[in-house]
């Protein structure tokens, strides 16, 4: 069983700053890529940051040189770090990661998702 979870949200004010974490937990083989995702109330999910196992990132338009997505493959976990926040920043973020395990010998690799925790940024 293979688990993902978010920490480090909260209540921010603009030009703040925060830093999420994403650990990963189970049976884990190995991990190809981690990224972050947010939605906020009335919008699509939309992808804001990924790194893969090179530790090659790409980051939406909207956060680039804002947002650092980060990863410790030690500890299985992936970072993104927020600064110069606005208040269109502000929604639920959570971490998706490709995950390969082992079952019975044979190799399955699967997408996964935390439950997410909420950023909010205002004054």
């Amino acid at each position: 069983q293979v688990q993902l979870v978010e920490s480090g949200g909260g209540l921010v004010q603009p030009g703040g700053s925060l830093r999420l974490s994403c650990a990963a937990s189970g049976s884990i083989f190995s991990i190809n890529a981690m990224g972050w995702y947010r939605q906020a109330p009335g919008k699509e999910r939309e992808l804001v940051a990924i790194i893969i196992r090179d530790d090659s990132t790409d980051y939406a338009d909207s956060v680039k040189g804002r947002f650092t997505i980060s990863r410790d493959n030690a500890r299985n976990t992936a970072y993104l770090w927020m600064s110069s926040l606005k208040p269109e920043d502000t929604a639920v973020y959570y971490c998706n990661a490709y995950i390969m395990t082992v079952v019975g010998g044979v190799p399955n690799g699967m997408d996964y998702w935390g439950k997410g925790t909420q950023v909010t940024v205002s004054s």
